[in-house]
């Protein structure tokens, strides 16, 4: 299932790849696209968007849903 949330607070390409690990640990088999000057993250997971979502905080970073 292909889902598209806005995160905020992703300034640089640390903030990328820590985002990309969290959704990654959550599930292997995703594909995580990231585009920071949009502040998108799209990614294809079986995941709810409710887990995807708390990863991303658990990061750090502010999710609109």
């Amino acid at each position: 299932m292909n889902q598209i949330f806005t995160v905020e607070g992703m300034t640089c390409g640390h903030c990328e790849k820590a985002v990309t690990k969290a959704l990654l640990a959550l599930d292997a088999h995703a594909t995580v696209v990231i585009d920071r000057t949009h502040n998108k993250v799209q990614v294809d997971s079986e995941k709810s968007r409710e887990a995807l979502a708390q990863a991303i905080t658990d990061e750090g970073y502010r999710v609109s849903v």
